[in-house]
């Protein structure tokens, strides 16, 4: 259920040694869960056992290979000689997903217990649901955890038939009263009614696509800033199926009214500045969907972006 990196796909083009000429693949570390330290972290899960649950286009549990890879070609431009570090992979190959969850859940713990700042490569979007867990296990019952996610989707099918790739924020909901939950980029035809209509009931704030490709940024701001000021901590979660389909075709989900990757790299620039954020994940790269890359280079391209916000604040 889990594995060390695989060293393999940190490679790529070298321009030399110096500081300034670096690249991803020269500047990475590798070491175990426990001894990493102080440091921004990649952990992936390799998993889409939500995914088919939910009747999807399985193959995310190829995405974080596919991410590192286009990642290891990005140059380096980390600030404050933060540490960045692999160190490993929680499995999911025996389809029993609720297991590998709350693994994954383990080793986020330990992370943010020696103050490392976790970025979680997923998977299906079920990744989170885990992600939740870890960071519910370090920071105690009582604190408020809010949840701020990038999608086209709720996700908060009801889980009487078991977890899925559609149900982590009503699991999640459902299960802690300490637990909030804002959505950015909702579909509007992308979620029933009666999806809107839950979220309703469980006080879940929301934007939609519209709202933030029409109003003045100012608007969607202060709605973002207004949520975390209201937690203790707060985890950010994004789902790739956000995305337009023209620019992420490798997803489970596709949205052709989706968000442009600027709008999508102006969110994360925005919300990861917040000292409340303590962790990350990407999820729904299908690489088995994915005409020339081009999704794996997008993410990768969140990831860079996360990267530098965290080490600016680190």
């Amino acid at each position: 259920m889990y594995k060390e990196t695989d060293r393999t796909v940190w490679t790529g083009r070298v321009d030399g040694s110096e500081k300034n000429c670096l690249r991803y693949h020269q500047i990475v570390s590798y070491q175990s869960i426990v001894e990493a330290k102080d440091a921004v972290v990649l952990l992936s899960f390799d998993c889409d056992e939500g995914v088919r649950r939910n009747f999807g286009r399985t193959g995310a549990k190829d995405g974080p290979v596919a991410i590192k890879k286009s990642l290891a070609q990005i140059p380096w431009h980390g600030v404050n000689n933060i540490q960045f570090v692999d160190v490993g992979t929680v499995c999911c190959d025996d389809g029993n997903l609720e297991h590998a969850q709350v693994l994954l859940g383990e080793k986020i713990n330990i992370l943010l217990q020696n103050r490392n700042i976790p970025i979680i490569l997923g998977g299906g979007h079920e990744t989170v649901y885990g992600h939740y867990l870890g960071v519910r296990s370090a920071v105690g019952s009582t604190s408020k955890i809010g949840i701020v996610n990038i999608d086209a989707h709720f996700d908060m099918r009801l889980d009487n038939q078991g977890a899925s790739s559609g149900t982590m924020f009503y699991q999640i909901l459902n299960e802690d009263r300490n637990a909030n939950y804002i959505v950015i980029g909702i579909q509007a035809f992308g979620n029933t009614k009666a999806l809107f209509e839950r979220a309703q009931a469980f006080q879940v704030k929301y934007v939609l696509e519209e709202q933030l490709t029409e109003q003045p940024e100012e608007i969607w701001k202060q709605q973002i800033q207004d949520f975390i000021d209201k937690q203790d901590v707060v985890i950010v979660t994004l789902c790739m199926d956000v995305v337009n389909a023209s620019a992420a075709p490798g997803v489970s989900a596709p949205s052709v009214f989706g968000l442009s990757p600027q709008l999508v790299r102006k969110l994360l620039r925005y919300i990861m500045q917040f000292n409340k954020v303590i962790s990350f994940d990407i999820c729904e790269v299908n690489p088995s969907v994915d005409e020339g890359e081009r999704t794996a280079k997008l993410a990768a391209h969140f990831v860079n972006e996360v990267v530098y916000q965290l080490a600016k604040k680190h």
